[in-house]
């Protein structure tokens, strides 16, 4: 009988750009990038992060977390990760798939019974907010959930009905808040109609919420100890939370916005996004509200592991913590002819580049990758073994083609 032993790895090594095969002087380019922007009062600063075949080429922080305060902006500051949470409650919910608890396309309602029998939106009267509806012509599936088909919507920062309509029935986003239970805004989102018909399309929403929650019902632990006990422990990220403890709420990075010139400023204790969010919501004590689609903060260092787990098929530190397969399904196209509104297409729980849409993009074939609402993004590339994350806290900002340069000049590096 063969017996097959993971080998163990170290989480990250440090090498040479040009070991990596990274041209040094091209790489340092990204100094200059990330430097111009904050010259130019755009943003504050920035942390970016590199690695390629499981070693870091760059890891930097530059710039300030603080200008007015003179403070820097350090590469281990915690940050609000907002939505990059949504690709951790996707694994969370595919090792459960693994486990045989459900299956993709079972309907959500057999483990959230509010889900059953949803209807769709027919009519909304913004003056008073009342509204019709129809059946749905069946129900929500996980697949759904994981695909941003179902017709769920987004609170607070989806189309103004939904948002009108959210609002009134006290469905939130689920972050920059104090207290509450994630299942209660699920329970309350559950009774509300769709958007559009369950598999009809893809509209970004609450979908991984909803998935956040399934992950409590279906495991019996909260998303905190969920994520804690099957993710965080075994691959060694030791600052990826909830909620900050005492020790740790220093570090907390200032969030910042853009002004009426397109100029950076710190934001203020509590911002107005179709409702109240308060800028430093992960510092409370007993926090209580486990968004499964955009409640965590991390470091870079932290988020990088999580993505050379997946770019190593499932594995490390000789920790397995998701199959090969299950990778597989998550980085395929999901939406089959489907549109999500851009070039690229949506696997499980992540954006997808196909064959389809390579020839026009940075990134190699094959890429998987998503973002966050406080200007951060991420992507993974098979093909050059790349694991990538750029840095920002800033909402709204103005100057979102900076993530796109940050790309091309981490490529134009490469021998």
């Amino acid at each position: 009988m063969l017996v097959y032993t993971l080998q163990a790895q170290p989480a990250f090594q440090t090498t040479t750009p040009a070991a990596a095969g990274f041209s040094a002087e091209r790489l340092a380019r990204i100094d200059q990038l990330i430097q111009a922007y904050i010259d130019s009062n755009w943003i504050e600063g920035a942390i970016a992060l590199v690695a390629r075949d499981g070693k870091i080429v760059y890891h930097k922080a530059l710039g300030y977390d603080d200008r007015s305060k003179e403070k820097k902006l350090s590469k281990d500051a915690i940050w609000r990760i907002a939505s990059q949470t949504k690709a951790i409650t996707s694994v969370a919910v595919m090792q459960l798939f693994e486990q045989g608890r459900f299956l993709l396309d079972d309907p959500i309602s057999l483990y959230i019974p509010a889900f059953k029998k949803p209807t769709v939106l027919q009519s909304f009267n913004a003056a008073d907010t009342t509204f019709t509806t129809v059946p749905a012509k069946r129900e929500i599936t996980i697949r759904d959930l994981l695909t941003h088909t179902s017709g769920i919507g987004y609170a607070q920062i989806g189309s103004e009905t939904m948002n009108a309509l959210y609002y009134k029935a006290g469905v939130i986003a689920g972050i920059g808040i104090r207290g509450g239970l994630q299942r209660d805004n699920i329970l309350r989102l559950a009774a509300l109609p769709l958007v559009h018909q369950p598999g009809e399309k893809f509209t970004y929403g609450l979908n991984t919420d909803v998935l956040g929650y399934l992950v409590e019902v279906v495991s019996g632990l909260s998303l905190d100890a969920y994520f804690k006990k099957y993710i965080f422990e075994p691959l060694g990220m030791k600052d990826t939370h909830f909620y900050l403890s005492a020790e740790k709420k220093d570090r907390l990075a200032m969030l910042h916005m853009s002004d009426k010139n397109k100029k950076v400023i710190n934001a203020p204790a509590s911002l107005q996004v179709n409702g109240e969010v308060i800028r430093d919501y992960p510092i409370q004590d007993n926090g209580s509200f486990f968004s499964g689609g955009g409640g965590l903060v991390s470091t870079a260092y932290d988020y990088a592991l999580f993505m050379q787990m997946l770019l190593n098929g499932g594995h490390l530190n000789g920790k397995h913590v998701l199959s090969r397969n299950s990778i597989r399904l998550m980085t395929s196209n999901q939406l089959g002819d489907k549109s999500m509104g851009r070039a690229s297409k949506f696997g499980l729980g992540f954006q997808v580049i196909t064959s389809a849409d390579a020839s026009g993009n940075t990134v190699s074939e094959g890429t998987f990758s998503w973002g966050g609402m406080f200007a951060s993004s991420f992507w993974i590339d098979p093909k050059e073994k790349i694991v990538a994350q750029f840095v920002l806290q800033q909402y709204p900002f103005s100057h979102g083609e900076l993530a796109e340069k940050f790309k091309s000049v981490v490529y134009q590096a490469l021998r």
